[in-house]
């Protein structure tokens, strides 16, 4: 089992309410250093994600751990007619309605405050469900993973988008030196809370990515199971079936 890591190491809240504090902390911030850390990069995964979901026509989607909203947003292009975006941090969901408001999608996008490990609905609710760099922050992975099941309808596609590391030379070891050092740099200088980005960078390394995640996504319950490594291996998507 991976190690726990939470972003305050001394604190005595649970690690959902330490992830919660940190990213209500970082929420304003949190778009732009985003492009800043992944060299842009980022909005490239993204939209391979919403191709993946666009060619299952679904008419539902749950976009969980939202964040600022980026990849519900996105989702709009698949012309679902009802797109849900979870999360636990209330400061990145009011940035991601401000956005929703700018670009008119409030009658397609719906921003929910809610525990992605006890969600507010019903089973088999959704023909999507997509996580974007999300799942390493459950509590418990297994028992997020279980909920998803839960209100994924039969037959529906699910699709995360997160972290891995590379595993061939010398993007392995450059991949190592620029988590370890430079992420964590760049959040001390630009980051109001100076622990969030050592944080992301601890919880991408100790995150069980590639077949390690498919087999917890199989023992779930879920089949079909792809993974494809991004970038030379530094994020993966996972794409799984229920």
């Amino acid at each position: 089992m991976a190690e726990k890591v939470t972003p305050y190491k001394d604190s005595d809240l649970s690690k959902k309410e330490q992830v919660t504090k940190m990213f209500d902390a970082i929420s304003n911030e949190y778009d732009s250093l985003n492009r800043v850390i992944s060299f842009g990069i980022d909005v490239k995964w993204r939209n391979k994600v919403v191709d993946i979901v666009r060619k299952t026509n679904p008419d539902s989607i749950l976009d969980i751990a939202t964040g600022t909203g980026d990849l519900a947003i996105n989702l709009a292009k698949t012309k679902a007619s009802k797109i849900v975006g979870l999360d636990i941090s209330d400061g990145m969901l009011e940035v991601g309605r401000k956005k929703i408001e700018n670009l008119h999608l409030n009658n397609t996008i719906e921003m929910v405050l809610a525990d992605s490990e006890n969600m507010p609905f019903d089973d088999n609710s959704f023909d999507a469900i997509t996580v974007a760099f999300g799942v390493r922050n459950f509590e418990n992975l297994e028992k997020g993973l279980t909920e998803i099941y839960r209100v994924l309808k039969t037959g529906g596609i699910f699709v995360v988008l997160e972290t891995s590391i590379p595993t061939k030379t010398p993007f392995k070891q450059g991949y190592q030196f620029y988590a370890k050092n430079m992420l964590p740099l760049i959040g001390k200088l630009f980051s109001k809370d100076k622990v969030a980005y050592q944080y992301l960078s601890d919880s991408a390394a100790s995150f069980p990515y590639g077949q390690a995640f498919n087999n917890i996504l199989h023992k779930i319950g879920f089949i079909g199971i792809e993974n494809k490594p991004q970038t030379f291996g530094v994020a993966s998507i996972y794409i799984a079936k229920k």
